[in-house]
């Protein structure tokens, strides 16, 4: 049990550090909703009273979309583009190993089952990483724009305005403020640990280059 926890301890340490900050952010969000709710004239509401409210549903899913959308495009854009010197970059002008043709590969025991099917099955299992990650990206688009409409129809009924279906929120300058405020946060983040990686280094960190190696050499 031990070995198994150490060799998955980076998953298991971040799916706990989610599941810590979900529970802080379910607290707290409840706690400022009731809080909202009874300068207004509303009675207070329980942890899952809130966890129904379209405030909750739109806050936790803008920010997973934002996540599942620059993981996304990372995944792609890693594959054409590159960055010289960063730690993130595939080498440039040399081949790498995520570009050799699985088709190609000496089959084994342990060879992944998609691989050894081949066909259809491994063209798919090729792109099945950004795949997931774009599906969770709409999946997470689509809750936002849900849990948004419900929150804004709560605001709009409180004022004796229409309220809106999940589309015409969709067309809203708000929902597309909420969506931009996160994605350019995202990007800002990758674009500092791409340019970052190529002067600065963490010893023991997959994420950096060696500390020794020079600026100039790219990739792992």
């Amino acid at each position: 049990m031990a070995r198994w926890i150490k060799e998955h301890g980076l998953l298991l340490v971040n799916a706990g550090l989610f599941l810590a900050f979900l529970a802080g952010m379910i607290l707290t969000g409840a706690a400022n909703y009731s809080e909202e709710q009874q300068a207004h004239g509303g009675s207070a509401v329980s942890v899952l009273q809130f966890m129904a409210t379209g405030e909750f549903v739109e806050a936790t899913f803008e920010n997973w979309e934002s996540e599942f959308l620059q993981m996304a495009m990372y995944v792609v854009l890693t594959v054409f583009l590159f960055q010289k010197g960063s730690s993130e970059s595939k080498p440039v002008g040399t081949a790498a190993p995520q570009d050799e043709d699985p088709r190609q590969a000496a089959i084994s025991k342990a060879t992944p089952w998609p691989v050894k099917r081949g066909g259809a099955v491994l063209k798919v299992y090729e792109h099945s990483l950004s795949i997931l990650l774009f599906a969770l990206f709409l999946g997470s688009f689509a809750a936002h724009a849900l849990g948004g409409a419900q929150a804004y129809n709560e605001e709009q009924q409180s004022h004796g305005q229409p309220s809106v279906t999940a589309l015409q929120y969709m067309g809203t300058s708000r929902f597309w403020f909420e969506s931009f405020q996160n994605w350019q946060s995202e990007f800002l983040a990758v674009a500092v640990l791409v340019g970052a990686s190529v002067y600065l280094r963490e010893k023991g960190s997959p994420e950096s280059k060696p500390v020794a190696e020079p600026h100039h050499d790219t990739g792992t």
